[in-house]
């Protein structure tokens, strides 16, 4: 079900009518897990009288296009956009597409700010990932480390072209004064996540083997050790801090939007937490020949917390 798009929400943010609309916000991949999470706290009472927002799909443009991008910002004249658009994948397929996935979301960056800029956007909040960090480093992670050494090898296309969009938001900083930045979430999920059992992420994936598990009353399989640890973050509670970025935090310079570091989970933890709340009554298995990806990649959320001291994320457990 979900969302007809593209989607405009000024109607359901107010009274509509008479309200002026002074800012137009283009969500780019605003069907995906973010775009729909953003698309419900903004229709759930969290949008405001002088937003007007529009919501892109794939379906919309292709983002790779120049023209298309171009034809799609021309059409809808944005003031503002929310960068989520990109191509993505599982650590499986990533590792067998290297290429495409850093060309593809090049393109798709490029595109999107090169239109931004000549539109005459006031602002770009895009989405990077913690996969951008150095494989080697020492943690916490924080924003300052970012181009400190090469990304993991096994996504090392897509980490790139995320890495890239900070070079670029700096240089049309330090070029032409765009107000373009960029967060980094770590692992979001949430309503309307990818649940593909091949190639989505950790817990849509854990989820739908667990659904299927207790429909054939067979065992739950859990890829890798179950070592490996993570910060999980909730697509609403991401959402919210997306329109705090949006509207509040005035630095070109990314931040990371992550629980803290004393919330990480480990994957065993949370297929545990899956089996509880699905209550599954199988044998829960890890099948250590499959990759475990990084062991872990603990970000700090200390920027975000002197911003926002009182910000309270969902249990991960809830």
């Amino acid at each position: 079900g979900g969302l007809p798009l593209p989607l405009s929400l000024s109607q359901m943010a107010g009274e509509g009518g008479g309200a002026v609309t002074s800012k137009r916000i283009l969500v780019t991949g605003g069907s995906g897990l973010v775009g729909r999470a953003i698309a419900r706290v903004v229709s759930e009472g969290e949008g405001r009288e002088d937003e007007d927002w529009i919501f892109l799909s794939s379906r919309d443009a292709d983002l790779t296009s120049a023209e298309q991008t171009r034809a799609v910002f021309e059409k809808h004249r944005p003031t503002h956009v929310i960068h989520l658009a990109a191509m993505v994948g599982g650590l499986f397929r990533n590792m067998k597409y290297n290429l495409d996935f850093w060309r593809n979301n090049v393109h798709i960056n490029d595109n999107v700010l090169h239109c931004a800029h000549e539109l005459g956007v006031q602002k770009v909040v895009s989405c990077l990932s913690t996969c951008i960090f150095p494989d080697k480093t020492t943690y916490p992670i924080d924003e300052t480390m970012i181009h400190n050494g090469p990304p993991h090898s096994s996504n090392f296309g897509y980490s790139y072209a995320k890495r890239m969009i900070d070079v670029q938001n700096r240089a049309y900083f330090q070029q032409y004064g765009c107000k373009f930045t960029a967060v980094i979430p770590t692992n979001v999920f949430g309503p309307h996540d990818n649940f593909n059992v091949e190639d989505g992420h950790v817990l849509p994936g854990l989820i739908h083997k667990a659904y299927l598990a207790n429909k054939e009353g067979s065992s739950l399989t859990v890829w890798g050790s179950g070592e490996p640890r993570r910060q999980f973050i909730y697509s609403l509670d991401l959402a919210r801090l997306f329109l705090w970025v949006l509207r509040e935090y005035q630095e070109v310079e990314p931040i990371i939007l992550s629980v803290g570091e004393e919330d990480e989970v480990s994957i065993r933890g949370a297929a545990e937490s899956i089996v509880e709340a699905m209550a599954f009554k199988g044998e829960l298995v890890y099948d250590a020949t499959k990759s475990d990806g990084q062991f872990k990649k603990t970000a700090s959320n200390k920027k975000l917390r002197e911003y926002l001291p009182q910000f309270k994320f969902t249990p991960f457990k809830q």
